[in-house]
């Protein structure tokens, strides 16, 4: 993801990683299969844009050859650069203050970005500047306002606990200037922004062993935040993660909400 100076979910923190890992296990196969569909092959080039971790960025490199062009960028991009190797190219870059790395881009995709980027108009804008005719935009964004919960069935005293701790994230990354109701925006905004045959879908985890990878990593991440703001303490915290680590509770994501179109 990018971050900005607000950036709740630091990508230089460890547990970066961690949730770099359960998104990719999570949302790996609605992107690629989402990308698929567009027909990408030898030659394409591509802009993922806020890359934070490898996996799109990889499989873009095999599915593109060495004739095509992957830029992968970031405000942080010590988790990309591994995969620095042609044809990918990484850039620190910012989607919402600089200008796009390039254009004439056959796909850009950004997964789970622009609902933190401040300025996500100029961000939206230089993505669908970036394409050529015909490119496709592919944009991946959670709607933590549509599905508030991390536990749709709040029967006990572990999933009460456990979504006032996610009311407390959501609190917290609606301070920092996140759109909580982003995700559902997209098919609208894309139609706006002048792209043609715009469709959307949404995909919503209910429970899974990554579902939980990516809570534990996020609530360590965001701990000393919980506590200082006063929406947790220390033993809530800790009595969260040993129920989570139980795997006895059903954890959900926010669903996200892809959407697509052709310049």
């Amino acid at each position: 993801m990018t971050q900005t100076d607000g950036y709740l979910l630091d990508n230089r923190q460890t547990e970066a990683g961690k949730r770099f890992d359960a998104f990719a296990t999570l949302f790996d196969p609605t992107t690629f299969r989402h990308i698929e569909r567009f027909g990408i092959g030898s030659g394409w080039r591509c802009w993922e844009v806020g890359a934070g971790g490898t996996s799109v960025v990889s499989w873009l490199a095999k599915k593109v050859g060495p004739t095509g062009r992957v830029v992968a960028t970031d405000i942080d991009t010590s988790w990309a650069a591994s995969a620095a190797r042609p044809p990918v190219e990484i850039r620190v870059h910012d989607v919402g203050a600089e200008e796009p790395p390039g254009e004439g881009f056959d796909l850009v995709h950004a997964r789970l970005v622009l609902v933190h980027v401040p300025d996500r108009e100029r961000a939206l804008r230089s993505m669908v500047k970036a394409l050529r005719s015909g490119g496709r935009l592919l944009i991946e964004d959670a709607d933590p306002a549509l599905q508030p919960l991390l536990c749709p069935d709040e029967h006990g005293p572990e999933q009460q606990l456990a979504n006032r701790l996610r009311h407390g994230f959501r609190k917290l990354l609606a301070e920092r200037g996140a759109d909580l109701s982003y995700g559902r925006k997209l098919p609208r905004l894309l139609r706006e922004a002048g792209l043609r045959e715009v469709e959307a879908d949404a995909y919503f985890p209910v429970t899974s062993t990554a579902c939980a990878d990516l809570e534990s990593a996020t609530i360590r991440q965001i701990r000393d935040q919980l506590v200082t703001a006063g929406l947790a303490t220390d033993e809530d915290i800790d009595r969260h993660l040993a129920n989570v680590a139980s795997g006895s509770m059903d954890l959900a994501t926010a669903p996200m909400i892809s959407a697509w179109g052709r310049k």
